[in-house]
């Protein structure tokens, strides 16, 4: 069998310099020129014992996955609509595609004959007069479990072709792999300033816990004091309790002035008085007659 010869078509009419037809209707070489090339050969003559089998040239120009695919096919192409189908059109074009396939391999045809047979069952069932159910509801139209099974096909077929079309790895792409070298030297990992913080602050509690002072004692002296308490009231006829301690030098101060004040009356230099219960109290000089 020859896969490359091309053989040229025959015009009806030789033009000036083409190539002319002999009585077994070949066309004759002018000037050398190829009539065809077989494996990149140039080719001047026809072979006398060519032969071409007759399955050679058969030409598929529609191929389908099934008789569903074909039925589906005749129906979208003539735009019919799929509820309301015309079996007689559909079926005698269904008949001619299934004839030609059972001339060449019976055993394909198989699964069409089966569906054309159902075709011809429904028009059959159409013809008839429909029979009324013992409820009396309408019958069901003898078509719809045909347009059933031919919708979820054509959900099937159509999410197929969505699922073929998307890019597939090895397929439409392909992975990428790049080796990086690694760096000798290592890569320290970044600080986030709230990780600085939390630092800062465990910092700050540990020396709280390890820090120290030093505390010195102060001298104080009672009769100091005393001379000092004597000093405020001078001319002065007398002058509220709390305002002969002085509370900013602190509490030691204070206990000491305290004492101070309790010494002096004792010693009956200083008078202490107070007009009621919880009134104000006063202290002022003792009253000595000269």
């Amino acid at each position: 069998m020859i896969d490359d010869l091309l053989a040229p078509e025959a015009p009806e009419l030789p033009a000036p310099g083409a190539a002319s037809v002999d009585d077994e209707g070949l066309p004759e070489a002018v000037d050398q020129i190829a009539l065809a090339r077989l494996y990149g050969e140039p080719l001047f003559a026809l072979p006398t014992d060519l032969y071409i089998p007759p399955d050679a040239l058969e030409v598929f120009l529609e191929a389908f996955e099934g008789p569903l695919d074909l039925l589906l096919y005749l129906i979208r192409r003539q735009n019919f609509n799929i509820l309301d189908i015309p079996l007689a059109d559909v079926t005698r074009q269904y008949l001619a595609y299934v004839e030609q396939i059972r001339k060449r391999n019976l055993e394909l045809a198989a699964e069409y004959l089966l569906m054309a047979a159902m075709l011809i069952e429904i028009k059959s069932r159409m013809l008839l007069p429909p029979r009324r159910s013992a409820d009396g509801a309408e019958p069901e139209d003898p078509r719809a479990e045909l347009v059933r099974r031919l919708i979820e096909y054509e959900k099937m077929k159509l999410a197929a072709a969505r699922l073929d079309a998307l890019p597939l790895l090895g397929r439409d792409f392909l992975r990428v792999q790049v080796a990086t070298p690694q760096s000798l030297q290592p890569r320290l990992p970044d600080v986030h300033p709230d990780e600085l913080r939390a630092a800062w602050h465990d910092i700050m509690k540990r020396a709280r816990l390890v820090q120290h002072h030093t505390i010195t004692r102060e001298q104080l002296s009672v009769r100091e004091h005393m001379s000092i308490v004597l000093r405020r009231l001078q001319g002065r006829r007398f002058a509220l309790f709390e305002e002969l301690f002085d509370a900013v030098r602190g509490p030691q101060v204070m206990v000491v002035t305290f004492i101070a004040l309790l010494e002096l009356a004792r010693e009956s230099l200083l008078e202490v008085t107070q007009a009621e219960a919880f009134a104000p109290i006063y202290v002022r000089l003792a009253y000595r007659p000269g």
